[in-house]
């Protein structure tokens, strides 16, 4: 099999020194003195990207996701191991690199292309088609200087993904795109996918990992923890993103929540579920003093704070009257419609007019689903395809 990236046992040290030498004379004087530590960004990666191939990189900030690009396409040499690539490589690597200020766009476009290892022939056949996907016809004249951080990134990736490379190397530049051209963006590589060419992409939004990779690398503090397709590993990072500090709680304690649990179809506690699978929230309360028609709700959401579903007993039209004592409120869901990803629970009860906050628990809990089916988003929506030829 013909392998467009190679990286063989590679590693990646940087010295942290101790002293901070504020001279010419310190440094002379005191050179021996310097103490420093080993860093390794990078230790003992192995990874072999196929030709065609779309691999995602994915990891925490600090992970060594970029020193792995800079070290592929040789802006940094790895300490030890060898890195072997087979055709053009075209990198966009952070905002602005290898743009000149004091040159206009259009001078801009030539000097990065030249960086890429193209000629200026090469550059005038396609010059117009970059600043159309860039959007900058209006400034391409104008000294990049007076760029917007937007304006910047158009330019730099129209001219990354117009000069046709054989591979294409993206770090997470296009989260400061606005949406319709990071779907702008998503759409020309799709172009690239089909022409066969080969891609290395790095990002935090994990969930473009499942619509463009076929493959998926989680690195954290320089190892690789978690190799495999986006379905396998994108859950896995998920896990190890999940914050362990406790939930934020709020509110007066007239009505305490003193406990909850999320319980399967056979009524057994769980932290699995499977799309089109039932699900009880059992939630434990104890009242302080009486009160008189407390609301009691839930809410469930995506690792990144978005609601899937929730609701109350308000909305669900029940009075409970005056509440004392102790009880429990179940919650009943029929069959959850969520794919594959990790979900936390967050419980409240407040008064019916909602300006009193008894009890508030966000993200109290969280649970892992499991889907067999391959569609993408947040909810599972059964859909049947007709064709009529």
């Amino acid at each position: 099999m013909a392998y467009a990236v190679e990286v063989n046992d590679v590693s990646k040290m940087f010295k942290l020194h101790h002293e901070n030498v504020k001279s010419l004379k310190e440094k002379v004087l005191f050179f021996r003195r310097r103490g420093y530590e080993e860093f390794w960004a990078l230790k003992d990666i192995d990874v072999k990207v196929s030709e065609g191939d779309t691999l995602g990189l994915i990891g925490a900030n600090g992970s060594g996701k970029s020193t792995l690009l800079k070290c592929i396409t040789k802006i940094l040499y790895p300490t030890k191991g060898k890195i072997a690539t087979n055709g053009s490589i075209a990198a966009l690597l952070e905002l602005g690199a290898g743009f000149q200020p004091d040159l206009t766009g259009r001078e801009n476009v030539y000097l990065n292309a030249s960086i890429l290892g193209f000629s200026k022939k090469e550059v005038d056949k396609r010059f117009d088609d970059i600043v159309a996907f860039a959007e900058l016809e209006r400034f391409i004249d104008n000294h990049v200087r007076n760029y917007s951080s937007g304006m910047y990134v158009r330019l730099g990736f129209a001219v990354a993904i117009n000069v046709d490379p054989d591979i294409l190397i993206i770090d997470e530049v296009l989260a400061v795109g606005d949406e319709a051209f990071q779907r702008k963006c998503l759409d020309r590589i799709n172009e690239i996918q089909n022409a066969g060419k080969t891609i290395i992409f790095v990002t935090h939004n994990v969930d473009v990992t499942q619509e463009i990779c076929n493959r998926v690398i989680m690195l954290d503090q320089g190892n690789i923890v978690k190799e495999g397709t986006p379905k396998e590993v994108v859950p896995f990072y998920h896990k190890a993103m999940e914050s362990h500090e406790e939930s934020a709680e709020r509110g007066d304690r007239r009505v305490t929540v003193t406990g909850a649990e999320l319980l399967n179809g056979e009524g057994n506690p769980a932290s699995e579920f499977s799309t089109g699978e039932s699900m009880k929230i059992r939630v434990s309360y104890i009242v302080a003093e009486p009160v008189e028609d407390p609301v009691f709700g839930f809410s469930i959401d995506d690792y990144r704070g978005f609601t899937a579903y929730g609701t109350n007993t308000s909305l669900k039209g029940i009075d409970l009257g005056k509440v004392s004592g102790e009880g429990v409120v179940e919650f009943d869901l029929k069959a959850l419609p969520m794919l594959e990803g990790r979900y936390s629970v967050s419980l409240s009860v407040h008064s019916r007019d909602e300006q009193t906050v008894y009890h508030w628990l966000d993200r109290y809990t969280t649970f892992d689903m499991y889907s067999q089916m391959n569609d993408i988003g947040l909810l599972y929506i059964p859909c049947e395809i007709l064709v009529n030829p």
